[in-house]
């Protein structure tokens, strides 16, 4: 119940700010966004390019573990998904908040979920995660940045949304790795690493197998032993 409140109260605390505390919306907002969309990106900071294409990325990172939840969950999760394309964590917190933890799958991959829950598609994700960290960090103007996060919401509430993906990952990361197998606290931690972490997850963590996913249930059916008498 506190964990459902905490993200209840982070979704409600991070609409309010977007929309009473963050800077102004700035005249050019919508032509900016226009040229982010069509790759016309001739003067625009590369920081600002990259930030925006990793939030391209974080939805595709989420979907990955997500849909995959979504299967043993009252609700489903796609629609939440298909909103984080275009709204980021604030679509995706509702969906944290009402689905309960559960480390099993059951019944068998749709062609969806065998490409999600491919390497090849973590590996994509993870080398292009690095390339765009790798312009933004190299190419940027850090300077330029700082002085358009204060003055441009666009720019604000989009490095609120990054902030707010890299947070709550971990939320997720606990009963996608029961489902294959994976126990050690090492992997968990370095795959909550903002960013890269759960990018390079997705490109090591093994396939979700028939044989894996008999193996999650057993574990989250499995009685705790609090001691003997």
């Amino acid at each position: 119940m506190g964990r459902k409140l905490g993200l209840w109260l982070l979704w409600v605390g991070a609409i309010a700010y977007a929309f009473l505390l963050a800077p102004p919306n700035q005249p050019d907002t919508l032509t900016l966004i226009q040229k982010l969309s069509t790759g016309d990106w001739e003067g625009i900071n590369p920081l600002i390019i990259a930030l925006f294409n990793i939030m391209g990325i974080w939805p595709m990172i989420y979907s990955a573990l997500l849909l995959i939840d979504g299967r043993t969950q009252k609700i489903p999760a796609w629609p939440f998904v298909a909103g984080s394309f275009g709204l980021g964590a604030f679509a995706l917190l509702p969906y944290l908040a009402l689905r309960h933890p559960n480390s099993d799958f059951s019944g068998p991959k749709t062609s969806l979920l065998k490409l999600l829950d491919s390497r090849w598609t973590g590996v994509v994700l993870a080398l292009g995660t690095i390339a765009l960290v790798g312009y933004g960090a190299i190419a940027g103007d850090w300077s330029d940045f700082v002085a358009q996060w204060q003055t441009n919401r666009f720019i604000h509430v989009m490095s609120l949304d990054f902030c707010l993906l890299c947070l709550l990952f971990p939320t997720v990361l606990r009963d996608d790795m029961a489902r294959r197998g994976l126990q050690d606290a090492r992997i968990f931690w370095a795959a909550s690493l903002p960013l890269l972490g759960p990018a390079l997850y997705l490109a090591f963590r093994p396939p979700l197998s028939s044989s894996a996913a008999t193996e999650a249930k057993g574990l989250s059916q499995q009685p705790t032993v609090t001691g003997q008498s």
